[in-house]
């Protein structure tokens, strides 16, 4: 939809809009010179021990995918972390309403609760619980815990996983975030 809308690649989208403006000098869907000597080994599971495996999205996509696909780095996304903890703004620059971000942390399931991921495959992965016995929900953007854990995090603290299994959680209400 974005492309259609503004007649350009989501990537230069992404890159005038949000990327720049959030300093992401980090994060694209095309890996540059820069980025491939500093990318990390991918691993999985091989007959139940952890191996490289080569993993690398096409370079010249047909469309870059919104849902997944940006290469990046812990510091460009805690930087894209630190705009939804200002509440959208960044390097003086709103780049999403208060109201959006609000929105962004509510619960759009419903009654319905996230549970265990059972893996399909466990000879390249383990199930996922993301914080057991606790309810959780999620949000457009985020898992949301619903109650508050014996670790600290909050009632309505938000989380998120991804690069390299590093998994992010914020708590809006303190303005802060931390790295697990």
């Amino acid at each position: 939809m974005v492309e259609r809308a503004t007649g350009q690649r989501l990537g230069a989208y992404m890159r005038e809009h949000i990327l720049g403006p959030l300093g992401m000098s980090d994060t694209a869907f095309k890996i540059t010179p820069a980025m491939r000597a500093r990318l990390a080994t991918v691993h999985g599971r091989d007959n139940g021990v952890l191996a490289p495996m080569a993993f690398e999205l096409p370079q010249e996509p047909q469309f870059e995918m919104g849902g997944g696909g940006l290469y990046s780095t812990v510091g460009d996304y805690l930087k894209f972390v630190r705009m939804i903890l200002n509440r959208g703004t960044a390097n003086g620059t709103r780049l999403l309403a208060p109201a959006t971000i609000d929105q962004m942390g509510q619960n759009n399931m419903g009654p319905l609760k996230v549970h265990r991921l059972e893996t399909i495959v466990p000879s390249l992965s383990n199930d996922a619980e993301f914080f057991p016995e606790m309810p959780k929900s999620w949000g457009l953007s985020f898992m949301i815990n619903e109650q508050p854990a014996p670790t600290g995090r909050t009632a309505g603290s938000l989380a998120w996983a991804g690069l390299a299994n590093t998994f992010f959680w914020m708590d809006p209400l303190k303005g802060k975030n931390i790295v697990d």
